[in-house]
């Protein structure tokens, strides 16, 4: 098992779960913050079948828009993989 972490602008969040949920991913998302000055943050939180990691990946990138010129150098999701001891649904 292994979970993804990402981290990404609240505006962004919906069209990410929606289109994991779409393809049968358990999401949990929960709202954070990230600085004073900065706006809504939501995390997104993933446990899946190491084998589905890769489709998962590929949803989240294909919902993060292109960077504009000027902001091309800073991330817009941040994402983390991480393996999973144990998982329980209780």
């Amino acid at each position: 098992m292994k979970m993804i972490l990402a981290i990404m602008p609240t505006n962004l969040s919906e069209k990410v779960s929606q289109s994991l949920l779409d393809e049968s991913y358990s999401v949990t998302k929960f709202a954070s913050t990230a600085g004073i000055l900065s706006g809504g943050i939501t995390t997104l939180m993933v446990i899946t079948t190491n084998d589905k990691i890769p489709g998962a990946l590929k949803l989240i990138r294909e919902q993060v828009p292109p960077a504009e010129p000027a902001d091309a150098a800073h991330a817009r999701v941040t994402i983390y993989v991480l393996k999973v001891k144990d998982f329980e649904k209780v």
